[in-house]
């Protein structure tokens, strides 16, 4: 009688493992797969968004643009072409906020260091000051991978333009004279198609953790 109910009781303990594995699976599959927004410029602070953009509410992708790298290199639009990336906007005497934005990208830089899907792109909104030699220095200085990370300086006009109304990250267009600056602590993160998917404090190391767990289910969407 007892090895009767032992045979049963074998049944019966692989029986609810098999029915707890199907009921895991079932779970998962009506689970809704977790998506970023994307961003459109009626979503963001007025403030943050030039007077032309404020009525769109579709269809916004980062414009082209042409700049020059740390390596004396022109970086286009095409350099990020199927490419999700992470930018900013920094410079290289930049004494408070920069140094914090810099160490964490560079954290962000060693996550994904492996990972061709995804690139880094900075720019300089001292482009005056930050020469080709300054941006190499400062790269050198701070670890920068040429293969995954553009510092890139240009045209301070096309620069704040790309700031005030691609990626949505300042108030104003520093276009009050040559010592008018910008200046953001956002991280943005842009998807292949070049639209907006998220923005972050760079300074802030939760945020940050944020944007990696974000960029996780970007790159997932990509795979499905």
């Amino acid at each position: 009688m007892r090895s009767f109910f032992s045979k049963y009781k074998l049944f019966g303990t692989v029986l609810f493992g098999l029915s707890a594995v199907i009921i895991y699976l079932f779970y998962n599959a009506l689970q809704p797969k977790k998506t970023l927004p994307v961003y459109q410029p009626s979503d963001f602070n007025p403030e943050l968004v030039d007077s032309s953009l404020h009525a769109k509410k579709k269809y916004h992708t980062i414009a082209d643009f042409s700049l020059t790298n740390q390596n004396n290199e022109t970086i286009t639009e095409q350099d990020y072409a199927d490419k999700i990336y992470i930018a900013d906007f920094f410079f290289t005497t930049c004494p408070t906020i920069c140094p914090i934005m810099t160490k964490n990208m560079a954290g962000i830089q060693e996550k994904i260091l492996d990972d061709p899907e995804v690139l880094l792109l900075s720019h300089s909104v001292t482009p005056h000051i930050d020469s080709v030699p300054q941006l190499k220095k400062y790269a050198l200085e701070k670890g920068v991978i040429d293969q995954k990370w553009n510092l890139v300086t240009g045209s301070k006009k096309h620069i704040y333009e790309l700031a005030r109304r691609s990626y949505l990250a300042v108030k104003d267009d520093g276009d009050g004279g040559p010592f008018d600056m910008i200046h953001t602590e956002n991280f943005i993160l842009v998807d292949k198609e070049r639209r907006i998917r998220g923005t972050y404090d760079g300074t802030n190391t939760e945020e940050i953790e944020q944007l990696l767990a974000d960029l996780e289910i970007l790159k997932a969407s990509y795979a499905e």
